[in-house]
């Protein structure tokens, strides 16, 4: 499986290049101009279900944070800035609609693999590959399990099969006890960079707010760059894709270490820029827009 680099990661490796910026040079970064070549592969458009494999122990209320956010993607529900008007960026990229929706889930809470897990593991965690319906598999790991490259990536997203048959997975792990510097930033304390305050998470989890973002990432890659021939930047083993190439960015005016002006719940504190089914509220990555060629926020 390729190294797929998610937000979190690639976050970190960019406050750590720029330690000492400030608003005002960090907005000189962020005014390169960027843009994501298009490599002429498919991309995944149409109706998706999306399968949920939980690999250790999750308890219901994680379970649904994740299930909720799933359900937010495409739901007309939510009111605006809303997960549904953020996901539907991905309309602007070459075929049209991507619809998900939350298909089976399967329970491995006996640990089959044993608490260290190698790439191949995650491939064989996979459903097999069915002509019935097109699927994505998202398999996520607790935070007690060990998965190999974990804390220089947080998650990935690959491909398994030959020609017609190939299928999409996308791997997330909980980093509350591993990790967490790296890959649930900005709820916690960065490892390098500007030691702001972290963030409060919106829904009271920090391993599970964070995989929310990562993710979101791994979603927003595997739909515009599933088999490393749609849409990124740089090499096909570590591309900058739809979210990733938009390192660091949340709301407007953010920096290097500082992830943008956010609303915040006036009971918890929370911060958040994004309405999602049931209540819920989340914070997703910005999202390049080819488009406009610029990395938007939610709207």
């Amino acid at each position: 499986m390729a190294p797929i680099y998610t937000f979190a990661t690639l976050s970190l490796l960019f406050l750590s290049l720029h330690l000492t910026a400030t608003p005002s040079s960090a907005a000189l970064v962020q005014q390169q101009p960027l843009t994501l070549k298009y490599h002429n592969g498919p991309l995944l458009k149409g109706k998706f279900s999306v399968n949920l494999i939980w690999y250790g122990k999750f308890t219901p209320a994680q379970r649904s944070i994740i299930v909720d956010f799933i359900q937010s993607l495409t739901s007309p529900r939510a009111s605006r800035p809303s997960v549904a008007s953020w996901w539907r960026t991905t309309e602007k990229y070459k075929g049209g609609v991507t619809t998900l929706v939350v298909g089976k889930q399967v329970l491995h809470e006996d640990y089959p693999f044993g608490k260290n897990l190698k790439n191949s593991h995650l491939i064989g965690l996979a459903s097999k590959p069915s002509n019935q319906i097109k699927s994505i598999d998202i398999i996520l790991t607790a935070q007690d399990v060990a998965v190999e490259g974990f804390c220089m990536r947080c998650g990935s997203h690959g491909s398994a099969g030959r020609g017609g048959a190939k299928r999409a997975y996308i791997w997330v792990g909980n980093s509350a006890t591993q990790c967490t510097g790296q890959c649930a930033w900005p709820f916690y304390q960065p490892m390098y960079g500007p030691q702001t305050p972290p963030l409060v998470a919106p829904n009271g989890d920090v391993g599970v707010d964070g995989m929310i973002i990562n993710l979101a990432t791994l979603l927003a890659g595997t739909v515009t760059n599933p088999f490393s021939d749609g849409y990124f930047q740089g090499p096909s083993t570590a591309p900058l894709e739809a979210v990733s190439a938009c390192t660091g960015i949340f709301g407007p005016g953010a920096y290097p270490g500082f992830p943008g002006t956010l609303p915040v719940e006036k009971v918890t504190g929370a911060s958040y820029n994004a309405n999602g089914v049931n209540g819920r509220k989340f914070l997703v990555p910005a999202m390049w827009d080819p488009q406009g060629s610029v990395c938007s926020t939610v709207v």
